[in-house]
């Protein structure tokens, strides 16, 4: 099953036609899903189900309608297992970025953590869940897949919000606080909690 959020609208491509749920279900149509989007941007669906007939091969006819934008980010863990979060258009988020040519999605999920909230000392322990969403931008409808990794780090210093990217706050969140940060931030972001 694939998961992609527009505006916090899940759509979940998946093979399964007798799963329960309370959004609506149709069989996959590649030519009804720029529709679809658009009632999602336009909140006339709260979510949908596109049942497919084979998974991989409509999730690739899938993206092809779209300009795919890469990126990579980190749940970084501190020593005190801690997690690292920004704030960033009122919400909570975590930090990443766009992929830059030429490098790995690893170099780009240390480099934009890095950039985003002034730390370092980062080491990467695993990959996280893929996440999915799409959004507008300059007239063209673009899908973001982002590439989550596990990080850790012994940084003690002052943490730096890259301003210039909007960021507000960075700041390392026990237990409790996370749990608060996971009402206001994005739907894509709790599944990596």
């Amino acid at each position: 099953m694939y998961k992609v959020f527009v505006n916090d609208c899940p759509i979940f491509l998946t093979e399964n036609n007798n799963i329960s749920t309370n959004y609506k279900k149709v069989k996959f149509n590649l030519t009804e899903i720029k529709s679809i989007i658009n009632d999602l941007f336009q909140k006339k669906l709260s979510g949908i189900y596109l049942i497919c007939d084979h998974l991989e091969n409509d999730w690739k006819q899938f993206q092809s309608l779209f300009k795919i934008q890469k990126a990579a980010g980190g749940k970084v863990l501190n020593i005190e297992n801690e997690v690292l979060f920004i704030y960033r258009l009122n919400k909570w988020d975590l930090p990443k970025g766009k992929l830059e040519k030429g490098e790995s999605i690893e170099q780009c999920a240390i480099r934009e953590v890095e950039e985003e909230c002034g730390i370092s000392k980062l080491t990467i322990q695993n990959p996280l869940e893929t996440t999915y969403h799409i959004f507008e931008r300059k007239n063209k409808i673009i899908l973001k897949i982002t590439y989550w990794f596990l990080m850790r780090t012994s940084f003690t210093g002052e943490l730096t919000p890259q301003t210039e990217e909007g960021i507000k706050k960075v700041i390392f969140k026990n237990k409790v606080a996370v749990n608060a940060a996971l009402h206001n931030t994005y739907e894509n972001i709790k599944l990596l909690f």
